[in-house]
């Protein structure tokens, strides 16, 4: 029996404009952004130009961050399997 591939759960998409918003709302800079949620402010910077986009645990954090200081948004959920394609 082959083994079966393991299907990964959906995550909340975050384009370019909300990103940049919710750093705008919590009043942080890149730099200052990317310290909170540890990453490097490179891939801050990428993800608002829309060069590569958050997923997985990078989205989910974003989305639990943006609850938590009262940021609304529009999240739309898109599947995390390889060759998806985004709504």
């Amino acid at each position: 029996m082959p083994p079966r591939k393991r299907k990964q759960a959906p995550y909340l998409a975050w384009d370019p404009q909300n990103i940049k918003a919710l750093r705008a709302h919590m009043g942080l800079t890149q730099e200052k952004m990317a310290g909170e949620l540890g990453i490097r402010q490179q891939t801050v910077s990428e993800w608002e130009t829309g060069m590569y986009r958050p997923r997985g645990a990078s989205a989910r954090l974003l989305s639990l961050v943006a609850e938590r200081a009262g940021f609304a948004y529009a999240p739309r959920t898109v599947s995390s399997e390889p060759g998806a394609a985004e709504p």
